[in-house]
């Protein structure tokens, strides 16, 4: 990618656990990394990659509650639901995000990826590579 070798230090947001992220929360992790950044390096001096997407549809199948709803409900059969998000499953040590950034921009980044692990559920490390 264009611009890609002017930041030769590369740091990547991994979960310590196997997760679900929903597309919400990587849009929030994805928008608070992105603010930081461009605050601290300027709008060309970082480069962000969300290395996940989330492919995986959430379906739910609500039941009825109150009078009559016995009659009404159908319990599990042909209990497929209707799609309520969308989420990406990720394996412990699976990169989330990646970002390059200059040479000497350590603590900006890992502040970058710190602040934005806290849009995401469960423990998530910073890691060099």
């Amino acid at each position: 990618m264009k611009g890609q070798n002017n930041f030769p230090l590369i740091y990547s947001l991994v979960p310590t656990k196997d997760r679900q992220f929903r597309s919400n929360c990587l849009e929030a992790a994805r928008q608070m990394a992105t603010k930081y950044l461009a605050s601290n390096l300027g709008d060309q001096g970082f480069f962000l990659k969300m290395r996940k997407y989330p492919h995986h549809v959430l379906r739910e199948n609500p039941l009825a509650t109150g009078a009559g709803a016995d009659r009404f409900s159908q319990g599990m059969r042909q209990a497929f639901g209707k799609p309520i998000g969308q989420a990406a499953r990720i394996l412990t040590g699976e990169k989330v995000m990646t970002a390059r950034v200059p040479a000497g921009k350590d603590e900006v980044v890992k502040e970058a990826l710190h602040r934005a692990s806290a849009k995401l559920p469960g423990a998530c490390r910073v890691v060099l590579g």
